[in-house]
């Protein structure tokens, strides 16, 4: 796949922030909804190149820095699933999107949560790839990681170096990564009621060996809808699913999101709102 350069971009003022974002493709050039794509925690748009090209031959696509990711400045504000979830509305209500299928990985997937429960009018189908919507969806040892993490740990890395080009400050930076790791280790706490009243068709998506545990995974499928009595009885689905579950074998948290070449193809089918084809055996 590769990389496309954006039609547009740069950045706006939403809710606060200097905003960076990109959009690859035409927006309102066709029926079928831009995607919106949330990186992860610490991610910026540069970390979904791979992504961007693999969905931009189908569909416009939307991808954005979040508050002290990337080429966003961090402000003085709380950092929360939850507004940043606000923060994505404004951003696709300031481009004069009415409707988007929207994507996130990690931090973004919960992201994409709240914004299919806060705004759901805005969001059309919805994609969790390798995210919970609690805390306790996470093993333990991720939250001791994130625990332990310090300013240090991204030492010349493109995240300190993206954050020091438009604040050099290293208090600054350090700051920033103490918010990150608080928002990290808190979570967020979605309710099962919650869960079942979005609006929007569901993916989930995890890697076998992730962060995530699969129970997790299983659950906010189940809760989304996912299960087909009349397929398992049959044998067949006759029309495609409200929810779809995918588990990819021998697969990290971090490997998942290499894994674009895979898992494109299943997500378009998604959005497209296909069914799988279902062979002649008899």
């Amino acid at each position: 796949m590769t990389a496309t350069k954006p039609s547009r971009g740069g950045h706006l003022p939403i809710n606060g922030l200097s905003l960076y974002y990109e959009v690859h493709g035409e927006l309102g050039s066709s029926e079928t909804p831009p995607l919106l794509l949330i990186p992860g925690a610490f991610m910026a748009t540069d970390s979904m190149t791979s992504w961007i090209s693999g969905f931009a031959g189908e569909r416009a696509v939307i991808v954005f820095d979040q508050q002290g990711h990337g080429r966003t400045p961090d402000i003085s504000r709380t950092m929360s699933y939850e507004q940043f979830a606000d923060d994505a509305a404004e951003l696709l209500r300031a481009l004069n999107v009415q409707l988007a299928d929207v994507m996130g990985y990690s931090q973004g997937g919960g992201v994409a949560l709240q914004l299919a429960l806060r705004h759901p009018a805005l969001v059309g189908k919805l994609v969790s790839l390798s995210a919970t919507f609690r805390k306790d969806g996470w093993y333990p040892s991720v939250l001791e990681g994130i625990a332990g993490l310090d300013a240090t740990a991204f030492a010349g890395t493109p995240v300190e170096k993206a954050f020091r080009e438009h604040t050099p400050d290293p208090a600054a930076f350090d700051a920033y990564v103490e918010k990150m790791k608080v928002l990290n280790i808190e979570d967020q706490n979605i309710s099962d009621a919650q869960m079942r009243s979005i609006s929007a068709k569901t993916m989930v998506i995890v890697g076998d060996a992730d962060g995530v545990k699969p129970e997790h995974a299983l659950r906010m499928f189940t809760l989304r809808g996912g299960g087909d009595e009349e397929a398992a009885a049959s044998g067949m689905l006759h029309k495609a699913p409200a929810a779809r579950l995918v588990i990819l074998p021998a697969t990290s948290h971090i490997g998942i999101s290499g894994e674009s070449a895979v898992l494109v193809p299943m997500v378009n089918s998604f959005l497209d709102d296909l069914p799988p084809t279902t062979p002649e055996l008899f």
